[in-house]
């Protein structure tokens, strides 16, 4: 047998939006592979979406081999295609941060006539913004995945762990054998003075203490680590300061701020240095030297704003020099060196000027004519442009005369610039004293906090070893290698950190004041490093903190980056970029405080973090410490699967296919929005321990609730020791000790510390993270915290009860209700309780220790408080009396009826596609729609749709009614949700669906159902055991695995057009399953029961109601045509047919029983789905040869019941139907409706059941109805009484209506084709006068007159060319709605039936009148969904549409304006295919470009409709919204035509596509 190779390629989709944002919430996209393969992403872009035009995505993910750098982008084209959506495929091989963008040219405005053509010029592209993704590394450890959640890193201070190798290998063996597995190593560098580990002397330079042979030894230690410890490394990397005694720095004083790189540094140098001073003299000016009392303080700020502010004249930093700036403007103005600035001179010119006050020309000055404005520097940097001022003077005094004695010009000139430049000054000066509040109020606060405040350093006498104030600078020596550089050079900045601060800024850069108002809190032992923008701005600082980074990689497996929130980003960039070209898979963990999670995601998101530092010391409760948990705990137990899409098999030739193939298994996942990682540190070195901060005791519980969280986690040495207080990470020296370096670490009771019972916490959080156990259940109660954490599949778990110590909890168990856990069995692991002598006296002698750090005396004992006992399948756990705070208890958990749940995952997954294969699309209908009507009816009125609690009514008795609610509970993972809460009190939903479908399946209608009922009763079947938190996930998984097939065998059994389409035009497509249904009380005949198209649901669902002949053949051949229904289509054709009368087809047809004949329209509609049949459909014409048995007699209308021996008697072929409505209407027709009356109609007045329908032979419109009838499809008649409008129709429409004339001549052409073409006998009529018309001739009568009838032109120069009244026209530029109506200004509404016509008779318009008229009714009527039924400047206007209103307003009362302004759906998609059609017209075939932007107009048009169908609960298009596409609640929610006119759109798309491809219209 041949072999094959399976390889799992885990593919990514990414949507992306119309402007190119990816459809990700919040836009982090993080990718965590599951395997070592390359993952793909997989971007989505809608074919003529905005970004298709000229439009190109660029990625900088390199090719396979090729090197990533950041600003080196790949393009991929864009090429539009309206009916399919763009995918690009991008393999990823390595871990980072990878960007993407788009460019494209923007789509014009739509207007009526097209722009001139730029030439072979390209047009201007815009480029969106930069959208990241990051993916995760990929760790191993002892040759096995180690995935980032499995992380328990440890922390060390390198320079308190004694001697390498000796005592560095005794801490690391401790570490390792407490269950941790990454160490994390503060800076190992030669430190600086200070000695602290984060103020580098050389990043070059290992420690020559710790490694006495350097890189040698470091290399020797990476690799014990790894071999000998099972532990990786992280380290610190530094990139912001360097010590304050670097000696490179007395070589490259440019890599810092100094005076000559941030000259706007001066004034706050110049303070600092002041300060100090003071501070030095305080004694001989008689001023306390320690500072006592607030009054000290008082007196101390007295002599800084005498001896330092005023001596320095700080304010010259800010204001102009008034004597210069005057004397430089006069001089320029005397020498004529005056002009005035571009777009300066005000309306009036220099006029306006010399009448203006000198507030308003120093305003003027402000605006045009100050210099120096950008940054601070030196004194009076800030100065008045001359030449402005001169220009100035030039508009007071004139052009300066010269020196002939009269020098009283040049005394006034100096006097006026004087007044003025100190109105200037003014805002200057209040800026300067607002600056000095700031910084008088910043040194009291700073100085009262080092020298006075209880909780502060106390820092004692002020003296030159602790000066009164921290200087914020750094002076360099004088000496042979400083010689070469300026004094302005050896002045440098220290670096510090801002409170919220902004950490984009930087703060000493040229837009930061914070140095001179002394808002930083300063490290003196750092200089900030200065990197500019760029490489070229300091070219040796980036290329030696280049190589300190590849150096660090080369070793390590991950960074820590220290401060990251102060380092530049394109500077982190940088450094992380090189570093992962040394090791790609880098874990990259940063400590972040910017103060907001969005800025947060801005770092992450740029510097494919790996993690953030989260700490859980900074809890200060109990509760809050259970939020941190929660937070980093994983998702909630039960949660939905949401992850896979769909898994494909596809064989391929690859490295398998010496002997066999290699098989590839696509998996697609969709890109979920997640939460930043973490790395969640129990402790940090800059956390003060619980014996400080809480109470010693609580140093277990908070380790425990750390350990169970779905994160990496952390903690540091001292933690599990016990350490008294924080470690002084610079002025410490003592080195650790540790009870696990001394002996074996065994897992439970013990001294010295927790390292007993945090050795099986490691364990069990790495075997957690390594397994996937990312489901947690989070409880706070009182002083306790529960953590129940399991595996989604195996559902195996781990349970932890901790009682916090925080102070003041005392010493008993505090008060905690017993847990139950429900189904689950569970293990007692173990539970302890730390006992710590916490005394003072102990402390103290603790710390006295001169030599060692070392922990507080402390015992881990077992503790026997809890109490286990089995109820049926749960589990009830008790704490007993003696568990007091600092106890934890730990359980093994897993639920019997779940052993096999991945197993189970697979079974309720699997089989459905072979469980739907039988069905077809009037099955799919039952199994997944059916609204409550419609269920009703089916049921005899037993059943309805399901009711949830606290939710209401399903919209559907089927599948998409359940999906529908679901689809959010899942993606939003809403466990609280009243459905899940319904799952979980009983069964009643699976005994609903399964026995519904069961039921079903044994009628003879739906025995095919038979399948996928025992699908859901066996899927159900093995679901109901497991404990009822569960069900929820797995009613999800069955429903979604059912949803999923039924929908795809939906769209497997349409054409090519719908199976290889968008989403979109799939969804819409799926409405014509939703439509069509048997339904008893609805057949399409009396006799027969047969599938039947709905008008729309839920309000035209059953009855009388249901199929409407308008409705279903203005929705036929969107919903059949379109989707390869043929059978569907003919049957309602023939259906129809049956029953013509009065040369009509009814407009409601009543099953065939008791139709109604009061639609002029419907029968032309009719007429038009039989033509696109015939042009369609796989041997269309042989439909005109069907025969169709007569309801009523041909040419004769006489009514007759059902059961008259007449009804049936006669057949006819749809070719002699198509004769006989052309021949009625030819001769006229005037009729009573029969059975006209109340019974009929209780709204209509008597007039209006009389109608009259005729041809005017001057112009060949057919003309039909009156003032008290509405025979269109804005048929709403007056209903009120109240307001008197009762059996007044809202909108007549007598006369000739537009979109009747324009199917009439559609008609007409046809059948006159086909008579030419020999497939049609006959080519002509007999008029009522017994003369004959053919059908040519006829067409070509109404081509000859419609312009002239209907166009309103744009300018009334043209009123003789046509048939209009300029006193009624109300806008120009259209197409009457209707003509010779009853009301002369109703012909002149604009409507939005004119495209209708378009649509099927573009030949009777003029081109460039269809555009015109099209763009305004885009401007006009077109509204987010739907168009405008009325002109909004129309008086009759009403754009809110409630049929229940009983009011007084004739206008709106019982929804009289149904049609007077609401926004209908169905004619936006006439709309738009009209506009593509004329838009298309008017560009040449060869103008590629141009009809690209026709289609992304219509494109554009619809992306409103697009979110309205993936929101809507029916899963279609309403029938109706209100202005503004703001919800009308009496619309019906899913309307059948709404939806088939937007698929007639894509067919007409993808026709002229065809035709641009020159191919055969692919819709057979």
């Amino acid at each position: 047998m041949v072999p094959k190779t399976m390889v799992s390629n885990e593919v990514y989709l990414l949507p992306l939006n119309d402007d190119g944002s990816p459809q990700v919430a919040g836009e982090y996209i993080y990718l965590a592979p599951k395997t070592n393969d390359p993952i793909t992403i997989r971007f989505a872009i809608e074919g003529t979406s905005s970004i298709c035009r000229h439009g190109s995505l660029w990625v900088n993910i390199p090719e396979r081999g090729a090197e990533f750098r950041r600003d080196k982008f790949r393009e991929f084209k864009l090429v539009p295609d309206f009916n399919r959506t763009i995918e690009i495929s991008v393999p990823i091989y390595d871990a980072g941060a990878y960007a993407f963008y788009t460019t494209y040219a923007e789509l014009p405005d739509l207007a009526s006539q097209l722009a001139p053509s730029g030439g072979d010029s390209e047009p201007k592209t815009k480029r969106t913004q930069w959208y990241y993704i990051d993916v995760a590394p990929r760790l191993t450890l002892d040759g096995r995945p180690l995935p980032l959640p499995a992380l328990s890193v440890f922390s060390v201070i390198s320079k308190f762990m004694g001697k390498y190798p000796q005592d560095w290998e005794r801490h690391l063996r401790g570490i390792s054998d407490r269950g941790y597995n990454m160490v994390h190593f503060t800076p190992l560098q030669v430190r600086g003075a200070s000695n602290s580990p984060y103020s580098l002397y050389d990043q070059l330079g290992w420690d020559p203490v710790c490694f006495p042979e350097g890189e040698k030894d470091v290399q020797k230690m990476v690799e014990s680590l790894e071999k000998n410890h099972s532990l990786l490394s992280l380290t610190d990397i530094v990139l912001n300061h360097t010590a304050h005694n670097s000696q490179w720095l007395q070589e490259h004083p440019e890599a810092g701020y100094n005076l000559t790189t941030a000259p706007w540094l001066e004034s706050a140098y110049l303070l600092d240095t002041k300060l100090l001073e003071l501070g030095y003299k305080l004694e001989q000016l008689g001023l306390p030297t320690e500072l006592k009392t607030i009054d000290d303080l008082v007196k101390i700020m007295d002599a800084i704003k005498k001896e330092v502010i005023a001596e320095i004249r700080l304010w010259e930093y800010y204001v102009i020099d008034v004597e210069r700036d005057a004397d430089a403007a006069v001089e320029s103005w005397v020498i004529g060196k005056a002009t005035f600035p571009e777009g300066s001179l005000p309306a009036g010119g220099p006029d306006a000027l010399r009448s203006a006050t000198s507030e308003e020309l120093a305003q003027w000055l402000m605006k045009h004519g100050i210099k120096g404005m950008d940054r601070l520097g030196e004194r009076f940097r800030r100065a008045v442009d001359p030449i402005a001022a001169a220009a100035l003077l030039s508009a007071l005094f004139g052009r300066y005369k010269g020196d002939n004695g009269d020098t009283a010009d040049q005394a006034a000139a100096e006097t006026k610039i004087v007044e003025i430049l100190h109105i200037v000054n003014v805002p200057f000066y209040q800026e300067y004293d607002m600056e000095l509040a700031e910084i008088l109020q910043q040194l009291f606060n700073r100085i009262k906090y080092v020298r006075l405040d209880e909780h502060g350093p106390k820092l004692g006498p002020i003296n030159h070893e602790k000066p009164l104030i921290e200087t914020y600078f750094t002076r360099l020596p004088r000496n042979e290698t400083t010689a070469r550089h300026k004094k302005e050079d050896l002045v440098l900045v220290n670096n510090g950190w801002v409170w919220g601060g902004n950490a984009l800024v930087d703060n000493a850069g040229p837009q930061s004041r914070v140095y001179l108002r002394r808002e930083v809190i300063v490290w003196g032992d750092c200089t900030k490093l200065r990197y500019g923008k760029g490489p070229k701005d300091s070219p040796w600082l980036w290329e030696h903190m280049t190589k300190y980074a590849r150096m660090l990689a080369k070793y390590f497996a991950g960074f820590r980056i220290d401060n990251c929130h102060s380092t530049p980003l394109h500077v982190a960039e940088h450094i992380l970029d090189e570093a992962r070209r040394v090791r790609p898979n880098l874990y990259v963990v940063a400590e972040l405080f910017t103060g907001s999670e969005e800025m947060d995601y801005v770092f992450v998101k740029r510097l494919g973090l790996s993690a953030l530092i989260r700490e859980a010391m900074q809890a200060w409760s109990t509760g809050e410490l259970s939020r941190l948990v929660h937070r980093h705990g994983g998702r909630p137990i039960g949660s939905f699967e949401v992850d896979e899409i769909s898994s494909t098999e596809v064989r391929s030739p690859g490295d398998a296919a010496v002997n066999g193939y290699e098989y590839t298994r696509e998996i697609t996942r969709r890109i979920k929005p997640v939460p930043v990682q973490a790395l969640f540190m129990d402790c940090t070195h800059d956390n003060e321990v619980p014996a400080q901060k809480r109470d010693a005791r609580d140093t277990l519980p908070n380790a425990a609730l750390v350990s169970m969280c779905a994160s990496a986690t952390g903690s540091v040495m001292g933690y599990d020791e016990i350490y008294p207080k924080l470690v002084d990470l610079v002025g410490e020296t003592r080195l650790y000790t540790s009870e696990a370096s001394k002996f074996p670490v065994k897992v439970g009771e013990g001294k010295g510390g927790i390292a007993g019972v945090k050795k099986l916490l490691n364990q069990i959080h790495t075997l957690m993270g390594m397994d996937g156990y990312d489901e947690t259940h989070i409880h706070h109660e009182g002083e306790y915290v529960t953590v129940h954490r399991v595996h989604p599949g195996s559902r195996k778990g781990y349970f932890l009860i901790a009682h916090t110590a925080f102070p003041g909890y005392g010493n008993g168990s505090g008060a905690f209700n017993p847990v139950r856990l429900a189904g689950t069995k569970a293990k007692h692991l173990g539970s302890w309780m730390i006992e710590v002598d916490a005394s003072k006296e102990t402390v103290e002698e603790v710390l006295s220790d001169k030599k060692y750090l070392r922990g507080l005396p402390s015992r881990l004992i077992a503790v026997p408080g809890i109490r286990m006992e089995i109820k049926g399948d749960d589990t009830i756990i008790t704490v007993r009396d003696r568990f007091p705070p600092g106890s934890i208890a730990l359980f093994e958990t897993w639920i019997p009826t779940a052993e096999h749940s991945s197993g189970l995952d697979t079974f309720v997954t699997s089989g459905a596609k072979a469980a739907m294969e039988e069905l077809d699309l009037v099955d799919l209908n039952f199994l997944l729609y059916k609204c409550e009507p419609e269920e009703r009816d089916a049921s005899d009125g037993r059943d309805g749709v399901y009711d949830i609690p606290g939710h209401g009514k399903l919209v559907y008795a089927g599948l998409q009614g359940w999906w529908s609610v679901l689809k959010d509970v899942i993606k939003e993972n809403n466990l609280a949700h009243p459905l899940c809460q319904n799952l979980r009190d009983g069964q009643w939903a699976l005994d609903y669906i399964a026995g519904r479908l069961e039921r079903a399946s044994q009628q003879p209608l739906y025995s095919r159902l038979a399948k996928p009922a025992a699908w859901i009763k066996e899927r159900f079947d093995a679901i109901r055991s497991i404990p009822s938190f569960l069900l929820p996930r797995y009613f999800g998984l069955v429903l979604r695995t059912a949803y999923m097939a039924a929908t795809e065998r939906g769209i497997s059994l349409m054409n090519n057009n719908i199976r290889n389409g968008q989403w979109f035009v799939q969804s819409l497509a799926m409405v014509s399953v939703q439509q069509t249904s048997f339904v008893k009380s609805a057949s399409l005949y009396p006799d027969r029961l047969v599938p039947s198209l709905a008008a729309g649901l839920p309000h035209f669902a059953v009855e009388w109601a249901r199929c409407w002949g308008r409705d279903v053949f203005i929705s036929l051949r969107g919903l059949y045509l379109g989707t390869g229904r043929f059978a569907e289509a003919k049957e309602h054709i023939r259906a129809f047919a049956s029953v013509l009368k009065h040369g009509m087809i009814p407009n409601l047809l009543g099953s065939g029983n008791t139709p109604r004949y009061n639609a002029r329209d419907s029968v032309w509609f009719f007429l038009q789905c039989i033509q696109d049949y015939t042009q369609l459909a796989p041997d269309g014409l042989s439909l005109l040869d069907e025969k169709v048995k007569r309801r009523f007699l041909p040419y004769d209308d006489t009514w007759l019941p059902t059961d008259d021996p007449r009804a049936y008697s006669k057949e006819s072929t749809i070719r002699e139907i198509i004769q006989e409505i052309f021949q009625r209407h030819a001769e006229g027709m005037k009729f009573r409706e029969a059975n006209a009356g109340p019974g009929l109609d209780m709204q209509m007045r008597d007039e209006g059941f009389n109608q009259e329908i005729k041809v005017d032979w001057s112009n060949g419109f057919v003309f039909g109805g009156n003032q008290h009838n509405c025979g269109t499809w804005m048929d709403k008649m007056g209903e009120s009484e109240r307001a008197g409008s009762k059996g007044v129709p809202g909108t007549p429409r007598d006369g000739a209506a537009v979109e009747i004339i324009g199917l009439l001549y559609s008609a007409l052409n046809w059948v006159s084709t086909l008579n030419e073409r020999g497939h049609y006998s006959q080519s002509s009529v007999r008029k009522a006068d017994g003369s004959e018309i053919t059908f040519k001739d006829w067409a070509n009568l109404i081509r000859s007159n419609f312009e002239r009838c209907f166009f309103v032109p744009v300018s009334s120069s043209s009123d003789a060319d046509y048939d209009v009244n300029p006193a009624v026209i109300n806008r120009r530029g259209i197409y009457k709605d209707l003509y010779r109506s009853g009301k002369e200004y109703e012909d002149y509404q604009l409507r939005p039936n004119f495209p209708i016509a378009m649509t099927v008779a573009p030949d009777l318009f003029d081109p460039f009148h269809a555009m015109h008229a099209l763009c305004v009714a885009d401007a006009v009527l077109r509204g987010p969904t739907g168009m405008a039924t009325l002109d909004p400047s129309d008086l009759n206007y009403r754009p809110y549409y409630r049929n229940s209103e009983d009011s007084d307003d004739f206008a709106t009362s019982k929804g009289r304006n149904y049609h007077q302004g609401p926004e209908w759906l169905w004619p936006t998609g006439f709309f738009l295919r009209a506009l593509l059609k004329f838009d298309l017209m008017r560009r040449g075939r060869q103008d590629a470009e141009g009809r690209t932007e026709a289609f992304q107009q219509v494109t554009r048009r619809l992306i409103a409709c697009k979110e309205m169908i993936q929101r809507s609960p029916w899963a279609g298009l309403t029938e109706l919204t209100q202005k503004g596409g703001d919800e009308c609640p009496d619309s019906s929610p899913t309307q059948a035509w709404s939806a088939g006119c937007l698929i007639d759109l894509y067919m007409d798309a993808a026709e002229e596509q065809a035709k641009l491809e020159a191919q055969a219209l692919p819709l057979r």
